[in-house]
């Protein structure tokens, strides 16, 4: 089934300077189309379409910023990114703004566009001496648990730090038992690129434990994937009153001291009014990646400090003894996201490719 529509723009006028005329413009009939997934290649759509008296025809597959094609004899096709349910609107013109107009969706199923997910990497145990596992989320099956919520637009000011993407729900999938991010050089919203940024605010909080994140990140200069916490008294009090945990962020590019290369650890908390942090960084292993195999972000969180490690490597602790840091002893939610462009980033450049993915393999909280 499709819909089909009659352009608003069905008259023309001609004027001259003895007697102005109105000339109506006949409009293409019988828009006709068929749309069809390729047997072959479940990421390509092919789309046929006949009208009478069109000269030419417009697609609009609305995924990322080169969704549109125009054809003269009625065929198109499109090879999507991503799995996923996308609306496809086509037009037979006249002219560029005398034409019909229908439209339609197309159920697209990559069976493996998740392939670059790694299958390698660190890995740790499911139980520790002294601690009790209270809470994890292995992200298998097919839908998200109900500890999680998604933001979603842009926030304001780019989520405070000038950010270039649009969160969607649509860019989170559960794939390959890990929960995968994606961003895409998409324009949505009056933005040129999409992710997902979730949050367990209101479901899941924790004060104090160790806690482990197994991800592999996405890379390229821009991107800007995190996995941290705030406080749960961020509605009331603000930021950084609530204080911050950074478990991991990466900021993409080559330079030397931040890049896809190395990951950093910082916690935020207020000091006297004025906002305070600190924290360290750790660079990856000689000959291994980020992007290419799993590895693990943890913390290990008590009423002393905060120590941070990959892969069980401490490169980082922060004392929390003091009266001033008071913020580190209430409970803080997670979050996940992948940014885009930002303060600290800065934007994607010519070299910087999409879609880019970070997956999340587990997240486990053990306490005392």
């Amino acid at each position: 089934m499709f819909r089909l529509f009659l352009s608003s723009f069905s008259t023309l006028f001609l004027f001259n300077s003895c007697d102005p005329a109105e000339i109506p413009v006949q409009l293409p009939t019988n828009l006709v189309f068929s749309l069809s997934v390729s047997n072959t290649d479940p990421s390509l759509v092919e789309v046929v379409a006949t009208a009478n008296m069109a000269n030419y025809y417009t697609f609009q597959f609305e995924e990322g910023t080169n969704g549109t094609v125009e054809s003269t004899d009625g065929t198109a096709s499109y090879t999507y990114a991503l799995s996923g349910k996308y609306p496809v609107r086509l037009r037979a013109h006249v002219s560029f703004e005398h034409y019909i107009e229908a439209y339609d969706t197309v159920l697209i199923q990559i069976a493996m566009d998740t392939s670059n997910i790694p299958t390698t990497g660190y890995s740790t145990p499911l139980s520790y001496p002294g601690y009790s596992l209270v809470w994890q989320d292995e992200f298998l099956g097919t839908e998200l648990s109900e500890d999680w919520t998604f933001e979603l637009g842009n926030g304001n000011w780019g989520w405070g730090n000038n950010e270039l993407q649009y969160y969607k729900e649509e860019n989170t999938q559960l794939k390959q038992g890990c929960l995968v991010i994606t961003a895409k050089e998409q324009a949505v919203g009056g933005f040129s690129y999409t992710s997902s940024r979730l949050i367990t605010k209101g479901k899941q909080s924790f004060q104090y434990g160790r806690i482990d994140i197994r991800a592999a990140l996405p890379s390229g200069q821009g991107l800007w994937p995190a996995l941290w916490m705030l406080g749960d008294n961020i509605s009331t009090v603000g930021w950084p009153a609530c204080g911050e945990i950074d478990i991991m962020e990466m900021t993409g590019g080559s330079t030397t001291n931040q890049g896809d290369q190395r990951i950093h650890g910082t916690g935020h908390w207020d000091n006297g009014g004025n906002h305070a942090s600190y924290g360290g960084s750790i660079p990856v292993q000689n000959g291994k990646s980020y992007q290419d195999e799993f590895h693990v972000f943890s913390i290990i969180w008590d009423e002393n400090a905060i120590k941070w490690y990959r892969d069980d490597v401490l490169y980082t602790t922060l004392n929390i003894s003091g009266s001033t840091m008071s913020e580190f002893h209430e409970k803080f939610f997670f979050i996940l996201n992948v940014a885009v462009g930002g303060n600290w980033p800065g934007s994607p450049n010519a070299q910087t490719t999409f879609p880019q993915r970070m997956a999340v393999d587990y997240i486990r909280v053990f306490q005392l």
